[in-house]
Parts: C-alpha cells; sequence; structure tokens
C-alpha cells in the first residue's frame, strides 16, 4: 500500500510538470477521506450538488487542491494550523481541485465538498 501511494504521489508530481503555468500553485496535500468504503468521492463542475460530475475518487486518493474553497477558506493560509482544525475549517463548504478526469492530459478544475477530504 505505501509503495502504490509513493508511486501515486510520484506520478503525481511528474504530471503537475506539464501543467500549465496558471495552476502551478496546486499543491497535493490533500486526500479523499470519510466516503463509504463502496463509494467515490464525486468531484464536479461548479460547488453544488446539481452540478455535473466530472469524476470519482475512492478513499486516500491524494488530491491536487488548488487551495480556492468557498465561503473565503484558503487552504494555503491554513496550512500550517493542526490536521483536526483543517479539516474541521473546510468540512461544510467546497474546494476546488486541479484534476485529469480522462487521464488524457486534459487537466480542469472541478469542486469536491469538504466533508470528504483531509489533509495527508
Amino acid at each position: 500500500m505505501i509503495a502504490s501511494r509513493n508511486l501515486f504521489a510520484a506520478l503525481m508530481v511528474a504530471c503537475t510538470m506539464s501543467v500549465p503555468s496558471a495552476h502551478a500553485a496546486t499543491f497535493a496535500a490533500w486526500e479523499v477521506a470519510n466516503v463509504d468504503w463502496d463509494d467515490v468521492l464525486n468531484v464536479r463542475a461548479w460547488p453544488s450538488s446539481k452540478s455535473a460530475i466530472r469524476a470519482g475518487y475512492p478513499n486516500a486518493t491524494p488530491l491536487m487542491m488548488t487551495g480556492r474553497c468557498m465561503n473565503g477558506v484558503n487552504l494555503k493560509d491554513i496550512a500550517a494550523q493542526p490536521k483536526s482544525h483543517q479539516a474541521e475549517m473546510v468540512r461544510q463548504t467546497w474546494c476546488e481541485v486541479w484534476h485529469d478526469p480522462t487521464n488524457t492530459g486534459d487537466w480542469q478544475t472541478g469542486w469536491v465538498y469538504g466533508r470528504y477530504i483531509r489533509p495527508q
């Protein structure tokens, strides 16, 4: 499990090197959490549960966060806080991710609900 996580992290770093500079500030310091074992976290086009689903990721999937969340929360501003406090800060809001839902290099932003993410 650790080896597969390390491989995934290395791939994420390698992929960010080809990401357009407008999104160079993304970081993979969060992961999917609290999703039922037989379900996935939906990444949505907009910060709404009624928005189109772009992709789905299971628990423990590292996420490339842009840092931007709704309700005035910025993940970069709270990064020095204890992990439990960071998770509580986003629990009831939407946060933006940078992802490649088709695995074709077509990187785009999407939104995830904070209840289902946590700092790594």
